[in-house]
């Protein structure tokens, strides 16, 4: 089989799972312009021209993986010699290392405008795709070191609440609680559950116009917030020319007294909602805003960001590295006791990416391709300060490699972490075999393996960059010929799964910055697309069990790695749940249970038939399936427990079990 014929079979795939789960969380929803059929349609044909920079195979059966365990030690804190740092901060477009660092403000609105006129002029030089200035990424929203937040509410009841990205700063999802009630999105409306009682009770409904998505809600302090995307006709144009530009709007509700909920405000800024963080009671919105441009647009709506109906200023966009941009990465700062009192809004312009939140910064990244087909794809990263609703440029780098996901990249005690695969520029060009799956087959088939030229094969690295982005140290040429699957720092201890067939678990150790050295090894079949600290010394793996050759999926499967000594890192423990193919662990974070000291974890497990699933472990007995429930409706699925409670909403139902034993409670329809 030819390659463009496996190629298009490939993406015929990823087409058809994506349809299926566009179906599952939309179906009856109205739909912004941005997501009609058309849109979406344009969208995927754009894809089949393009090949994935990543190579993120994420199918049921690819092959199996390695896991590399760093050891960071000092590295974050001792100083290489700047001879061999590689490529720090790339000089690129002309511009001045001095400057690479620098994150330029916009001087007007026509300094923006050049660089559309310069995008535009790339792309119709490339009929649209192939090379350019930057390349795709996936959401990091979507797919985003993960912590099970717990808390405990007045009296003292404890419960879960999303599994957050970084300890210490809220995040919204599809069902949140307070510790009494739960507040569920449910298809345009978001409901108020009071669960204080045996008995559950639908206490309050909140209803969004047609016109609107709502993707996520977050509660605290007696205060919902409903974030949503909402299309609008363009001005000056009729409805049924279908053209709609997206905005994305955060309306905050007073819950003091959840049977009667009062909005306090709506914050509405340009663009389709991306993610949000919540810390020391201030909400920072995130969105991506795609300009409409072409040489006739005059119109500068169409390509400036708006924030509450009036055009941001020139002065608070922030410039890209390169010399070209399409799209503005639209941030909003606000309280959330008045959110219309103190409101600060930025833009970083420039292409599409992903983005990172610590406690502090919140870190934009996107790629950037080499001038030339032997230099390396890489990733810009821009930092941004917050701090009790202010917004501040901190600067700016670029390092070799693109990041598979935001748990590629930590923030500790003032260092960036960074795990990237390292893509040469003229990867897509080459002649590489496509691994694929017959419909309905389990075995993955490779066809007309050609050899590549060793200095043009991806590889990986760990980079250390301090508070002002300079680097302070790196590990270059890790696992030739494969990508990273997952990662996971904790502390000064990393981990990182790369992606191939059965191949060993590095321990390295990073004590000695200049001579970094593996010190242990451990091979394991099949990999871990998703990694959760559990307890001390504990890490947990969710991913897929594969044949010895790492051609057939026997299932998904669950590990349990000791990891007391990073030096003798070992797989205590696995699972298998054979017919099942996949789980949402992998993309979503969000959507995973886990709390190690009830000794808990749960996800959604997809196979011959759709479950959610939960589980136990014990050091002497390994894993124990505790839980399991058939969904049957369509919608987000989430888990959770307040007191001694657990939770499980699926789509417009709520069901509660006793958290010992999960005996059935109650029922709820919504």
């Amino acid at each position: 089989m030819s390659e463009n014929k496996k190629e298009t079979k490939n993406q015929d795939m990823i087409e058809k799972e994506m349809k299926e789960k566009m179906k599952q969380t939309v179906e009856d929803e109205k739909i912004p312009g941005s997501l009609e059929p058309e849109a979406v349609e344009k969208m995927l044909e754009t894809r089949k021209k393009k090949k994935s920079n990543n190579r993120r195979w994420k199918y049921a059966s690819v092959a199996a993986a390695a896991c590399v365990c760093l050891v960071v030690g000092a590295v974050g804190y001792t100083n290489m010699n700047a001879g061999k740092n590689e490529r720090p901060g790339t000089v690129t477009e002309g511009r001045s290392e001095e400057d690479q660092g620098k994150i330029a403000l916009a001087k007007n609105y026509d300094e923006i405008k050049k660089y559309l006129k310069e995008n535009e002029k790339r792309a119709k030089g490339q009929n649209g795709f192939g090379r350019a200035d930057a390349a795709y990424m996936t959401d990091g929203a979507m797919a985003e070191s993960s912590v099970a937040e717990s808390t405990k509410d007045m009296a003292g009841a404890d419960y879960s609440d999303t599994n957050i990205r970084q300890e210490g700063v809220g995040e919204a999802d599809t069902v949140k609680t307070d510790g009494k009630n739960l507040y569920i999105l449910n298809d345009q409306t978001v409901e108020i559950v009071d669960v204080s009682q045996a008995e559950m009770k639908d206490l309050a409904s909140i209803e969004i116009d047609e016109n609107c998505f709502i993707r996520e809600v977050f509660v605290s302090d007696g205060r919902l917030v409903i974030l949503y995307t909402e299309s609008k006709c363009e001005e000056g144009k009729k409805a049924e020319d279908g053209i709609y530009k997206d905005y994305t709007c955060a309306a905050v509700y007073d819950v003091t007294d959840p049977a009667n909920p009062r909005e306090a405000g709506v914050i509405s800024q340009s663009g389709q909602y991306h993610t949000m963080r919540v810390k020391d009671g201030y909400v920072y919105l995130v969105s991506d805003f795609y300009t409409y441009y072409d040489s006739s647009v005059s119109n500068e709506s169409d390509y400036i960001p708006q924030i509450q109906g009036s055009l941001l200023r020139a002065e608070d966009i922030y410039m890209p590295q390169g010399t070209t941009g399409s799209q503005h990465t639209v941030i909003s700062a606000f309280a959330l006791s008045d959110p219309t009192e103190k409101l600060q809004t930025k833009a970083i312009f420039g292409n599409a990416g992903m983005c990172y939140v610590s406690e502090n910064n919140i870190y934009i990244t996107e790629e950037y391709y080499g001038k030339s087909e032997t230099e390396n794809i890489q990733t810009s990263i821009r930092k941004i300060a917050y701090d009790k609703g202010t917004l501040d440029a901190v600067g700016q780098t670029k390092i070799d490699g693109v990041l598979n996901d935001s748990f590629s990249i930590d923030e500790y005690n003032g260092y960036l972490r960074i795990a990237a695969t390292v893509i040469p520029s003229d990867y897509n060009n080459r002649i590489m075999p496509v691994p694929y799956v017959e419909e309905g087959g389990s075995d993955v088939i490779v066809e007309d393996e050609v050899a590549v030229d060793n200095a043009s094969i991806e590889t990986n690295a760990l980079y250390v960059l301090d508070e002002n982005l300079e680097m302070t140290g790196s590990i270059q040429n890790l696992a030739k010929e494969e990508t990273i699957h997952s990662a996971r720092f904790m502390g000064d201890i990393g981990y990182f799964v790369t992606f191939k067939q059965i191949d060993p678990l590095f321990s390295v150790d990073l004590s000695d910055p200049s001579n970094p050295k593996i010190i242990g090894e451990l091979k394991i079949p099949g990999f871990s697309d998703y990694l959760h600290p559990y307890g001390d010394g504990k890490l947990l793996g969710i991913g897929l069990s594969v044949d010895e050759e790492g051609m057939t999926t026997e299932g998904v499967k669950l590990s349990m790695f000791d990891i007391s000594d990073p030096a003798n890192v070992k797989e205590m423990s696995t699972y298998v749940l054979e017919n099942v193919l996949s789980t949402d662990a992998g993309y979503n974070y969000k959507a995973v249970f886990a709390d190690a000291e009830k000794n808990l974890f749960g996800f959604m497990a997809y196979g011959d038939s759709i479950e959610y699933k939960m589980f136990t472990y014990d050091e002497a007995e390994g894993f124990k399936e505790v839980f399991s429930k058939d969904i049957v409706n369509y919608g987000n699925v989430r888990g959770l427990y307040i007191g001694e409670t657990f939770y499980l909403v699926a789509g417009n139902t709520v069901e509660s079990f006793t958290l010992n034993g999960f005996e059935k409670i109650d029922d709820l329809v919504l």
